[in-house]
């Protein structure tokens, strides 16, 4: 079976076993965020989860050239600094994100972030001769600005979906003025 081709136009190239587009690194990611937005809370959203997605990248890149632990404190509490501001932003996001499910995944999921960084960290200080495996890291790094962008995609087709919920408010308006109706006969 022929893999389905990707409809909408997009920034990351296309993955050809898949035919759907894929980032490789977080490099591709952070310019696929910075340009796919509409809102301004998704460009708030994409910005930050771009700024998240750099210093991911200098932490891997620190990786890769094997600098002991005491080298990648800077760049994890660089790292921390930005999600935990981050996550501040995503907590102040109006109801239309809170609504949506995925908001309380991608929450959960910077927490667990922001907690295994600190643990990296206090791994990283009492370790430093040993060294410290940092394994899981891309991984969950991934993890987490999978459920963002997640968020993000969900957020936008509510978002353009906006005149389907309007008739489905009107709805909901009669039933209130029905119960309203319904108590005012029950109370005489």
């Amino acid at each position: 079976m022929a893999a389905p081709s990707f409809q909408r136009s997009s920034i990351l190239p296309l993955d050809p076993s898949t035919q759907y587009p894929s980032a490789q690194n977080f490099g591709e990611l952070s310019q696929f965020l910075r340009s796919s937005m509409a809102d301004d809370e998704s460009l708030q959203m994409a910005d930050g989860m771009g700024v998240l997605a750099a210093c991911i990248d200098a932490v891997l890149a620190s990786l890769k050239n094997r600098s002991d632990p005491a080298a990648m404190a800077p760049l994890l509490m660089d790292l921390m600094t930005h999600l935990r501001q981050h996550r501040t932003l995503v907590v102040e996001l109006g109801p239309g994100w809170r609504g949506l499910y995925e908001y309380a995944s991608y929450l959960a999921a910077l927490n667990n972030f922001r907690v295994l960084i600190g643990q990296w960290l206090l791994a990283a200080k009492e370790q430093a001769a040993q060294g410290v495996s940092f394994a899981d890291f891309e991984l969950v790094a991934w993890r987490t600005l999978g459920e963002g962008m997640l968020l993000i995609d969900m957020r936008e087709q509510f978002r353009k979906q906006a005149p389907v919920e309007s008739s489905l408010a009107a709805l909901d308006e009669s039933r209130v003025q029905r119960a309203r109706s319904w108590w005012d006969r029950l109370r005489g």
